[in-house]
């Protein structure tokens, strides 16, 4: 049951999508036709991710009151509980909605890794009847990259750009009058996460993309840069209610 909800909530209509998009799209690049199908997939999100970068501009905002709270409450808590969800509340924000689009986009990732590994090798079985199958199809990507070869260049550069986009939504550590210390002196392992998923997330990235197809990464980059475009905007937007 679930194989089949997955098959066609995800597979089947991604793989079709693609498809479509290669079929009509002139040249018939493979490459041009992920970067199309990215770019449709993080619109659709938009709104969502949307909401959560806002949710995390709050938390970022109200993260030395937690701090405080949790210091307070140190050794009850239960109480440290009821207090964090109150001020949470009245702050009008839910902690775990930063993970809905991480979570939504697991199973849409695992979807396209089977749709690309299908269609880069030609089998296109679960096709509608109104998308024709196209029969061989060109993976080499604006006549240079063959998408179905890894690539290093591609495997690095998703890394990279992990790396940008990881250090725009850091939290802006708060000053304790010393280095990855928290209130009383002790440490602050929310910071020395931060530091090490900074450079954790972009080595595993190139690590993973570094023997699969081209075709992954490049989706990853795309996906990455509408990312970094749209915390860049909420950064702006957050300048601009500042100044007024």
């Amino acid at each position: 049951m679930i194989s089949y909800l997955f098959n066609e909530i995800f597979y089947r209509p991604l793989l079709n999508g693609l498809i479509f998009l290669y079929n009509i799209i002139p040249g018939h690049d493979f490459g041009v036709a992920i970067i199309i199908l990215t770019a449709i997939i993080r619109l659709i999100l938009w709104p969502m991710t949307n909401k959560s970068l806002k949710n995390q501009k709050i938390l970022a905002k109200i993260q030395p009151k937690a701090a405080e709270i949790k210091n307070k409450f140190k050794n009850n808590k239960e109480a440290q509980a009821k207090a964090l969800m109150a001020l949470y509340s009245e702050n009008k924000i839910n902690p775990l909605s930063g993970f809905l689009p991480i979570i939504i986009q697991i199973p849409i990732l695992l979807a396209l890794w089977q749709v690309f590994l299908h269609s880069l090798n030609s089998d296109l079985g679960s096709l509608y009847s109104f998308v024709s199958a196209p029969g061989k199809i060109q993976t080499v990507f604006l006549g240079i990259i063959d998408l179905s070869h890894k690539n290093m260049v591609l495997a690095i550069l998703s890394g990279v750009l992990q790396y940008i986009q990881t250090k725009m939504i850091m939290p802006v550590p708060v000053k304790s009058g010393g280095n990855n210390r928290g209130p009383a002196g002790a440490p602050d392992f929310g910071s020395m996460m931060s530091k090490q998923m900074l450079y954790f997330m972009p080595v595993l990235s190139v690590i993973i993309f570094w023997s699969l197809p081209a075709a992954l990464p490049l989706y990853w980059i795309v996906t990455t840069l509408f990312a970094i475009l749209q915390q860049y905007l909420n950064q702006n937007e957050r300048g601009e209610i500042t100044k007024s």
